[in-house]
């Protein structure tokens, strides 16, 4: 028997190696013989870069790098198991974390720190990066990323612009002749499911402005901003990424390295799926189980544990999609099908403190999984 363990992360609680095997764990306590494959998954959120390092027994670099407030901080990411892609979590850089109330400011943080790691990881010879975007405390539309990249963006004295979605109001023109040439020969991929615009009402400033810190005046500011840059882009000779689905990804990064990178969008539970190589692994898989901290409704729109469920039901249409997740929300109704999910079962033991869920996740998710095997193993017998 074939068992394929396939989770993302138990947020606050474990990686989602830990998770694999802690399941694995309670699954052999009943079946000790069966063959294993654990791929521990990401959505391209927080935790993709661990759980990519350790599906492909890559490893993890650290990068001396600028962060949103232009402040030197080491930063992480990873080169995979193969020794040619690279993973980047941009909020490593340039996130939310490095802000606080007094700080977070979109009209002076910068995307500096994210060119920086892109380009330490062509110091490495990489032929691909996968960047997830998520978390920024950036409004600048990837100007600073562009920057330490090489390109050059000039005010009316052809002076570079100073940092931040604030400084793009001067902006003149933008010179690409600089960029590194390397980025020519690298196939860069935005792990990201937004599909907002740069610009207008559901543009990165309205939508995604007030919780990196600003206030209504601050949307207005970053808004005009963006266009202006936007249209700055296009007559330097580059593309029209104004409207462009996705380009309003961590305020306006997403349209950054679509222009200055070439880089392509894709959702990022289906990146993690091909550089995990998870339909390769579960080819003859009897059941398959996958989970993450919290799963409802919205687990359908790019989230772990029903890209896992579609992606193996494609090679073992037969296996069973266990699911087993900290929290059980509203309409997972919507997630069962014959082509996805077969079952969803929450970990915690009981009702208990969030604080006591976590510490208690390990024992709590190794024995649901030896409950459900034990349900496994007693169909198999009775059929």
């Amino acid at each position: 028997m074939k068992f394929v363990i396939a989770p993302d992360s138990f947020k606050g609680g474990l990686t989602a190696k830990e998770a694999a095997n802690v399941m694995a764990e309670g699954i052999k306590r009943v079946f000790p013989n069966a063959e294993y494959a654990l791929v521990p998954m990401a959505d391209g959120g927080e935790g993709t870069v661990q759980s990519l390092v350790d599906a492909t027994n890559g490893r993890k670099m650290i990068a001396k790098v600028h962060n949103p407030l232009n402040k030197l901080v080491n930063a992480e990411y990873g080169i995979l198991g193969d020794g040619e892609t690279a993973v980047i979590e941009m909020a490593a850089a340039s996130g939310l974390q490095f802000v606080n109330k007094e700080t977070a400011n979109p009209l002076i943080t910068t995307t500096y720190g994210t060119g920086e790691l892109i380009k330490d990881a062509l110091d490495h010879n990489i032929k691909k990066i996968i960047i997830g975007i998520g978390g920024s405390a950036t409004v600048d539309g990837g100007a600073g990323m562009a920057q330490a990249l090489g390109a050059r963006l000039l005010d009316a004295d052809n002076h570079e612009i100073g940092l931040g979605g604030g400084a793009l109001a001067s902006l003149k023109q933008i010179d690409f002749a600089g960029l590194d040439p390397r980025l020519k020969n690298v196939d860069i991929q935005i792990a990201s499911d937004v599909t907002n615009p740069l610009t207008g009402t559901n543009g990165a400033a309205p939508v995604f402005g007030p919780q990196k810190g600003a206030d209504e005046e601050m949307v207005n500011i970053l808004n005009k901003n963006l266009h202006h840059y936007a249209r700055k882009i296009v007559a330097a000779g580059g593309p029209d990424v104004e409207q462009t689905a996705g380009a309003g990804a961590a305020g306006g990064l997403g349209a950054g390295l679509i222009a200055f990178t070439g880089a392509t969008m894709k959702r990022g539970v289906e990146l993690v799926i091909e550089a995990t190589q998870l339909q390769k692994k579960a080819v003859g898989a009897d059941y398959v189980f996958t989970g993450e901290g919290g799963i409802d409704f919205q687990t359908k729109f790019g989230k772990t544990p029903y890209g896992v469920a579609k992606a193996t039901k494609e090679v073992a249409p037969n296996a069973p999609v266990i699911v087993l997740a900290g929290n059980i929300g509203k309409g997972v109704n919507d997630l069962y099908s014959s082509t996805a999910i077969d079952a969803i079962f929450a970990t915690p033991e009981g009702a208990k403190p969030l604080k006591a869920a976590l510490a208690d996740a390990p024992i709590d998710i190794a024995q649901t999984a030896e409950n459900v095997a034990r349900l496994i193993k007693v169909s198999h017998v009775n059929n």
